[in-house]
């Protein structure tokens, strides 16, 4: 059996198709969904993303967003979940928070699902880094490990249930350790 190449799309083109869901991202020409997020990956999602809003969004520092899409650079992607500074929230004229976010985030957080490229999932996070994100993450709950990738610097692991994780400058005030993000699992 012969299989046609798929037709490469453009960003625009893209950005016009229906929403999927799961996500579609849109990556060097392709579409691709992201798989569908199960309990381990559901529950970090939500419990980090209340964490850091309770921090950061009650001191107007900065805002924590699940499964918000990104376009910038010539990507569209969907990271799990996405912190942006205050300032750097776009906004409609009257002030309410935009749809459309055509900027990189200042923190990129991805959890890794069962079924997804660990690949995959890296390059975005090191897409976001070349774009200006300060700090990413990689949560591999199957593995009780968390990967930190920080601009110009080399990929560290956390694997001990103490270890306090690092957070961009502008979070300084958010203390989390591995064991309290993989605590939620349990609760």
């Amino acid at each position: 059996m012969v299989q046609t190449p798929e037709k490469t799309v453009s960003l625009e083109e893209f950005l016009q198709r229906p929403v999927t869901k799961p996500a579609s991202e849109y990556i060097n020409g392709k579409i691709i969904q992201k798989p569908i997020p199960q309990g381990h990956h559901s529950t970090i999602q939500i419990e980090l993303g209340s964490f850091i809003n309770t921090t950061l969004k009650s001191q107007k520092l900065a805002r924590a967003y699940t499964e918000l899409r990104c376009t910038f650079g010539g990507r569209s992607t969907v990271p799990d979940v996405t912190v942006f500074l205050q300032e750097r929230i776009p906004r409609e004229p009257d002030g309410r928070v935009a749809n459309v976010f055509p900027i990189p985030p200042d923190w990129t957080i991805e959890i890794l699902s069962p079924d997804q490229r660990t690949t995959r999932v890296t390059l975005n996070i090191l897409y976001c880094l070349e774009h200006g994100t300060q700090l990413g993450w990689l949560i591999d709950p199957e593995e009780s490990l968390i990967l930190i990738y920080s601009p110009g610097q080399q990929v560290e692991a956390f694997e001990d249930p103490t270890a306090v994780l690092p957070v961009p400058a502008f979070a300084a005030g958010l203390t989390l350790t591995l064991g309290e993000v993989f605590g939620w699992l349990l609760e």
